[in-house]
């Protein structure tokens, strides 16, 4: 180990240390707020075999650090409303109609990316700068550097509380159709990546850099976008989605509620999710159709996986069981995670259709992460197959709970 690098993780440790006695338990919803504690408390005492996770998690910390902060405002395309502070997007799959002289309105071609959707940029930028918070709060977590939460307090109020710069919340114009659609309720699957903006301003609670003011904002402005997917639209018809997207508004909704306060709308939902999404969704050998109809099956099985992931985490901070839930007709959320997990062996092949090539290191958090949840080790000897060069080195291994 190099004399430097061995200087910064003992520095880092000792900074843990003050941070871990008599910490209080971060507020987060999909992130365990025992599993993160749990390991900052590894962390503390040195255990060695967490530190190739804490280099990687603080290498990509450094990077965010230089990140700018970016806005919704800055766009050439204007939403109908005229107002740029509304969020816009193109439908991923949708292009123009070949028969059609002006090519209006467009039509669908399942997995098939069109790159006009790259035009309108704010799908991206909310992704990107969703990803540098959560990576930045997650630094400052594990290592006390206030640099890590400062700049994550900065690239959220240019986000959501500026008012020069920040996104109105709604989703009006999300995956807009030329020709047909200036929004949609599917577009509502742009946003699933703020759920780690409720739980990276859980982990920023302990930094001068994140105050009750910034916290209370956030708050508000997390209220008022629940309330949108209640009543618009656009919400009440993602809501009735029977696929990966109607998971994913549950998920959504319920951490944006419970960040907000909302215990009573959350804890519904998460009901519902019983019989409306589990059992509607999962057959009693685990596989989900509507899943494994798409062009890009094993990504969207994954993908619903993942929510269903997400959606039971969030239930296990309002007292509901999902993850041992078993619905009339035999689904569950681990029955679903039984049906692809034999594909972490190299060996076998996913049998269904797959537009681009299987990527079978994705296995690698949800096995992990079952591990942990139903404490059995053959979900980490299956993850063991996937034979990852990076296998200590991944995140995975310090935030427990989210794949």
């Amino acid at each position: 180990m190099p004399r430097v690098w061995a200087l910064t993780v003992l520095c880092t440790i000792g900074a843990i240390a003050v941070l871990a006695a008599d910490a209080p338990l971060p507020r987060t919803f999909v992130y365990s707020p025992k599993g993160l504690a749990g390991v900052r408390a590894k962390l503390a005492a040195g255990d060695a075999r967490l530190q190739p996770a804490l280099a990687r998690l603080k290498k990509d910390a450094d990077k965010a650090l230089k990140a700018k902060p970016e806005s919704v405002v800055n766009k050439d395309a204007v939403p109908p409303s005229g107002d740029k502070h509304d969020y816009m997007s193109l439908a991923p799959y949708y292009w123009p109609d070949p028969n059609k002289p002006d090519g209006l309105p467009y039509i669908n071609k399942d997995g098939q990316f069109n790159p006009e959707r790259k035009t309108v940029p704010d799908s991206n930028v909310m992704q990107r700068t969703a990803r540098n918070v959560d990576t930045l709060a997650l630094a400052y977590y594990f290592t006390a550097n206030e640099a890590y939460a400062e700049h994550a307090a900065l690239l959220l109020r240019t986000w959501f509380l500026d008012p020069a710069t920040k996104m109105n919340p709604n989703l009006n114009f999300a995956q807009a159709i030329k020709g047909s659609k200036d929004g949609r309720g599917a577009g509502i699957i742009d946003s699933i990546h703020l759920i780690r903006v409720v739980d990276a301003a859980g982990l920023l609670a302990g930094s001068n850099a994140w105050t009750a003011q910034d916290q209370s904002g956030l708050a508000a402005w997390f209220a008022a976008f629940a309330d949108w997917l209640v009543t618009s639209k656009n919400g009440r018809d993602e809501a009735k989605n029977t696929n990966n997207h109607g998971v994913w508004y549950d998920a959504q909704l319920c951490a944006y509620a419970l960040f907000a306060g909302n215990e009573d709308l959350a804890r519904k939902t998460i009901e519902a999710a019983k019989l409306g999404r589990i059992d509607a969704q999962i057959k009693a050998d685990g596989s989900m159709p509507r899943e494994l109809a798409r062009t890009r099956s094993w990504h969207y099985t994954l993908f619903n996986l993942e929510a269903l992931f997400a959606l039971a985490a969030i239930g296990d901070r309002v007292g509901i069981d999902l993850w041992n839930y078993r619905g009339p007709g035999g689904g569950s959320i681990r029955k679903a995670l039984d049906f692809v997990a034999p594909y972490a062996d190299p060996e076998k092949k996913w049998p269904y259709q797959q537009l681009e090539e299987s990527s079978e290191y994705t296995l690698a958090p949800f096995l992990r992460n079952a591990a942990l949840i139903y404490g059995e080790g053959r979900y980490e000897e299956l993850r063991a197959k996937l034979k990852l060069e990076d296998a200590e080195a991944r995140r995975d291994g310090l935030v427990p709970g989210r794949p």
